[in-house]
């Protein structure tokens, strides 16, 4: 864990207060870490997912559990890199931001909804959730989930168009690609391909 936070001080360059790096001693205020970084255009945006560059590392999900959380933890992660030791791969798995979304379609609330200012991107209100969980059920892929701790949903915002996880995945097992016809067609193949896998696990 030291050396993943080396990196992501070195990343922002942040002053000294709340945080001190395991590795070489240096602090940094998680406040201005998690969110300093310029971010690009986000409109017509999306996470492409490159399982077979994943090492399993869980960089991702360190990065996402402490932007969101303020703490390593894995759990709270809204990435999670599942590893099948036997066939030898990872993959890194996040909310696929489906254009027809079941956990749109089942929130009784419309706490679950497509967000008005970001394309490609289903937000969750938690002032209007009342924690039925029929998101987390719905969810084809696993990638919504309800976390006890904080009696939250757990789901990919993509960090409101600076995402973290791609930030410090070191293979490039996860890309902030521009939104086309052929990265689309090609994100709806693998997420089809994943779902009939996790199905069969299940």
């Amino acid at each position: 864990m030291g050396p993943f936070i080396h990196e992501y001080h070195k990343a922002y360059n942040a002053p000294p207060e709340r945080f001190r790096c395991e590795y070489c001693g240096y602090r940094a205020n998680w406040r201005q870490t998690v969110r300093s970084s310029p971010k690009e255009e986000i409109v017509g945006k999306l996470i492409m997912i490159n399982p077979d560059k994943c090492t399993g590392c869980k960089n991702c999900e360190l990065a996402c559990s402490f932007v969101h959380e303020r703490q390593f933890r894995p759990g709270a992660s809204r990435v999670q890199a599942y590893t099948w030791e036997r066939e030898g791969m990872s993959v890194p798995m996040l909310c696929q931001q489906c254009d027809d979304a079941a956990c749109v379609k089942v929130c009784p609330t419309g706490a679950m909804h497509r967000s008005s200012k970001l394309a490609n991107l289903v937000e969750w209100n938690e002032k209007v959730c009342i924690r039925c969980k029929m998101c987390t059920v719905a969810c084809p892929f696993g990638n919504a989930r309800y976390d006890g701790a904080s009696s939250s949903i757990f789901k990919c915002d993509t960090c409101m168009g600076a995402p973290e996880c791609v930030t410090f995945c070191p293979n490039g097992a996860l890309e902030y690609v521009e939104d086309e016809q052929q990265v689309r067609s090609r994100k709806k193949a693998f997420a089809a391909r994943f779902k009939n896998a996790f199905q069969e696990v299940s």
